[in-house]
């Protein structure tokens, strides 16, 4: 299938990479060094064996029209930066083409082809004037819920950390024959990508961890397992927990897993960074209205208090503002010894 992959870096190359690899016809739809680097060399995967793969048959293109017509549209950048593909991905798009959104958080879509009293809202901390929805019409959208860690290491080079699971879903929970194709060509890439009847409860049961480990992760500069294990923390993320569980269960969600169960994963995971905090010590825009404001956002939408949830949010916003205005990042240093 011709599948065009937007954005390059960790998750992104290691979907494409790994399907180019399975046979597929794969573009990147890129910009600057990644461009440069996948058009001289292609694009090389570090396994997590350590075995290192290149998919030298690859594309790369700047110009969404020159990529032409696609079967499937990966959307592989961050929730915050969709924006600003939005206006050219209709260049992609045939009569069939389908789009998988990996974007974490809730996505723009969440309330399209929900049902019920909600069906149809946006949700503005994403999407804030609708703009993404026209864009990308929800009848070509598949969730995905992306559990893989990935890095990109340099231009054009992906190294695979952990995991296989791309989960997918309809947005109506009908399991669709495009659906299944898509489900069958990610998992001929070595992934697992099982077919969901409610693909929401899925992004809630990720996000249940990010809206609380990543905030927290990023303000007190700690990993996962820093937090786990340090008492304070560990009741506040539980808190932000419990109350995005009263958000969700409001929306008719429910989790497949305990809240203990998920703090336990996410302490086995160890000295890791959390993504957000990744972004702050890089100077990079952290994704916390996807990750965090949304979920405020519906949470006001179902009349349910998040008083700890807001707090993070409140703080992370402030950090935010700092960064941009420093024009920097805020990584912790060793003291110098007197």
């Amino acid at each position: 299938m011709k599948i065009a992959v937007i954005g390059a870096g960790a998750i992104g190359g290691l979907v494409g990479a790994r399907l180019a690899l399975a046979g597929e016809e794969v573009s990147f739809m890129v910009r600057g060094a990644n461009l440069e680097a996948i058009r001289a060399r292609g694009i090389r995967l570090v396994e997590m064996d350590g075995e290192a793969k290149t998919a030298t048959q690859v594309k790369a293109f700047d110009d969404y029209a020159a990529a032409g017509p696609q079967d499937i549209v990966v959307l592989a950048v961050k929730a915050h930066q969709v924006a600003g593909v939005a206006g050219r991905i209709g260049q992609l798009f045939g009569p069939d083409t389908t789009v998988v959104t990996m974007q974490n958080g809730i996505p723009f879509w969440y309330f399209h082809r929900h049902g019920g009293e909600y069906e149809g809202r946006s949700v503005h901390s994403v999407d804030a004037d609708g703009a993404l929805a026209r864009a990308i019409p929800p009848e070509r959208i598949l969730g995905c819920v992306v559990y893989p860690a990935a890095e990109l290491t340099a231009p054009g080079a992906i190294r695979h950390i952990e995991g296989n699971r791309f989960p997918l879903g309809e947005l109506d929970g009908s399991t669709s024959e495009r659906v299944v194709r898509v489900s069958a060509c990610f998992e001929r890439a070595g992934f697992k990508s099982p077919v969901l009847d409610d693909i929401r409860a899925e992004i809630w049961l990720k996000l249940w961890g990010n809206l609380s480990f990543n905030p927290i992760s990023a303000l007190a500069h700690s990993t996962l397992v820093d937090i786990c294990q340090y008492p304070l923390t560990r009741e506040l993320a539980a808190n932000m927990m419990r109350e995005a569980e009263g958000v969700a269960a409001r929306l008719g969600i429910s989790f497949r897993v305990s809240l203990e169960r998920r703090i336990a994963g996410a302490e086995k995971i160890g000295k890791h960074k959390t993504s957000m905090l990744q972004d702050v010590e890089a100077g990079r825009e952290p994704e916390i209205d996807a990750l965090v404001g949304s979920v405020i956002e519906l949470a006001r939408m179902t009349g349910t208090p998040t008083p700890h949830i807001d707090s993070a949010y409140a703080l992370m916003k402030l950090l935010e503002q700092t960064m941009a205005q420093a024009r920097g990042g805020v990584r912790l240093q060793a003291a110098a010894l007197a």
